[in-house]
């Protein structure tokens, strides 16, 4: 490999772990923003809507503005937005309104979106197409770092351990239920200052190195259509992106509720929630690893239907159990949940060509699932306080719908062969 093109794939690898970082601190949010803004389950579950929104609004304007420009000056510029962002934190702090959250959410979003319509398919397209899952699922690993490091340290930093409400608060707590708000609101702030300053690093390092061109960026005429909607007549990208949306929600009603199961209805502290958390995005790390290790041997389809089907079973234990065996089981789950992604990212966009932006737009649009399975997840669990786990239903069809594309797959793409040569 070329040392620019090591060096390249080095600084994309840095924007996997960032984005990890900020979409993975939501879970912590939401627990958060529940003791401080005194919301329910249910009412927290819309910070995951509010940041997950921008993922179905921005991706098609995203990909017309780097088939115009650059993968590069789409990172840089998504690099800003989300530093931007992320201090933007601090003034709506100190106004202490959910909508206003929602809003910073948002743009935080609309910055990691840029990033990622960005750089999974320029990892793909950086090098050889028969090792592009691989490829990609390694960098995807950076992003189960950043989801270990904002789970197992990161969220330590804003969850107290203290759970008042109104009523129990205790007599001599200083400054009294507003001292209690202002010391949680407070402890919201320092992982964005940190999440600030690596995005703005990284974006001094980009406008200093020029990343290679790849062979479809110097195909681009102009003239040419900024987004091609034809792609989405390809079966194997059309499908693909039915299974993202479906994996994309059912991750994130699993992820968004981790703590929320732990501390509401396990009877979890949360110091402990958070180091089950820090585990738990650690098997999802490993198992990025272990994937990527295994698919030099097993092909990336074969892998996708044996890993979302071992998660089916997962959640199946889950609702039968709930309770600690159900918490054992979402490590579990992680696990296997690791390599769903990126694989099928990869599987969705390979053959595409001039038409990798495209596609890779539609794909990350369809991670707008964060914005709604997530929701009926949570409204569920609100729903049966006594069988709260049956609420695990929904990402046990999720994963069936993942499985489903890994078993169909190649007569999926085999129809978009067909279909093109005609």
């Amino acid at each position: 490999m070329k040392k620019s093109t090591s060096l390249a794939l080095g600084l994309i690898f840095c924007l996997f772990f960032l984005w990890a970082i900020s979409s993975n601190l939501l879970p912590t949010m939401i627990r958060q923003l529940m003791k401080t803004c005194e919301l329910n389950t249910f009412e927290a579950s819309f910070t995951e809507s509010a940041y997950w929104l921008a993922y179905f609004i921005c991706p098609i304007p995203i990909a017309m503005f780097m088939r115009r420009y650059s993968y590069r000056v789409g990172i840089i510029a998504g690099l800003l937005i989300a530093a931007s962002g992320c201090l933007l934190f601090f003034p709506a702090a100190r106004v202490h309104s959910y909508g206003i959250y929602l809003c910073v959410f948002f743009i935080i979003a609309v910055g990691m979106c840029f990033l990622e319509t960005a750089a999974n398919p320029y990892v793909t397209v950086l090098g050889e197409p028969q090792t592009a899952p691989r490829r990609l699922n390694l960098a995807q690993s950076f992003n189960g770092l950043g989801a270990f490091i904002s789970a197992m340290f990161l969220s330590k930093l804003v969850l107290s351990g203290q759970n008042f409400t109104r009523e129990t608060i205790p007599a001599d707590y200083p400054g009294g239920w507003a001292g209690y708000i202002q010391t949680e609101t407070a402890s919201m702030k320092l992982p964005y200052l940190i999440l600030a300053g690596l995005l703005i690093a990284v974006a001094i390092l980009l406008v200093l190195v020029k990343l290679p061109k790849v062979a479809e960026e110097e195909k681009d005429k102009k003239g040419e259509k900024l987004i091609d909607f034809s792609t989405l007549k390809k079966p194997h990208l059309r499908w693909g992106v039915i299974a993202q949306f479906f994996y994309n929600g059912g991750q994130t009603a699993i992820n968004s509720l981790f703590l929320v199961y732990c501390c509401t209805y396990a009877g979890i502290d949360e110091g402990t929630a958070t180091t089950f958390f820090g585990l738990y995005m650690l098997a999802f790390l490993l198992g990025r690893w272990v994937g990527t290790l295994i698919m030099t041997r097993i092909s990336p389809e074969k892998m996708l239907t044996f890993y979302a089907l071992a998660n089916v079973v997962l959640c199946v234990v889950i609702v039968g159990f709930g309770g600690y065996v159900g918490l054992y089981a979402m490590l579990a789950v992680s696990f296997f949940m690791s390599i769903i992604y990126p694989t099928q990212f990869s599987l969705a966009i390979n053959g595409l060509e001039e038409q990798t932006k495209s596609g890779s737009a539609f794909l990350v649009m369809a991670i707008v699932g964060n914005a709604c399975v997530p929701q009926f997840t949570a409204f569920i669990m609100h729903r049966n306080e006594t069988f709260y786990q049956v609420a695990y239903v929904v990402p046990l069809i999720c994963f069936a719908v993942c499985a489903f594309y890994g078993f169909k797959y190649k007569s999926l793409l085999q129809k978009s062969s067909v279909a093109e040569t005609k």
